[in-house]
């Protein structure tokens, strides 16, 4: 499979994006769709997933209630809403394919898409 992420930007801190992966093969119900992000300097980190077949989502501390991830199957997207960003967010952000919600489990990944927050 492969996964393009795209809506990155430069923001203002308190603002909004709304990421979007496109995966070109098949997502089964069985897979989990994952957000990860690596700032510079740091190592990457979990953001978000959502199961595909049912929809339950997961998110780190640091972003629960500021980011919402979803999906549409039939158009095989997962996007990632981030709302009232803080310049900590930075980072690149990156879409997986997985099948389980450990980080190990993920074995597909796409390119980032760089977020910037300033203050």
């Amino acid at each position: 499979v492969q996964l393009q992420a795209s809506g990155g930007g430069s923001v203002q801190a308190g603002d909004s994006l709304r990421l979007s992966c496109v995966a070109s093969g098949r997502i089964f119900s069985s897979h989990v769709m994952g957000w990860f992000r690596q700032a510079p300097g740091k190592e990457r980190e979990f953001v978000a997933a959502i199961r595909w077949g049912t929809g339950r989502t997961y998110y780190t501390d640091s972003v629960k209630g500021r980011f919402a991830v979803s999906r549409v199957n039939a158009k095989n997207t997962v996007y990632l809403q981030m709302d009232s960003l803080k310049p900590e967010d930075t980072a690149v952000y990156i879409c997986a394919r997985g099948t389980s919600t450990s980080t190990t489990d993920f074995g597909s990944w796409g390119q980032g898409t760089q977020v910037t927050v300033s203050s």
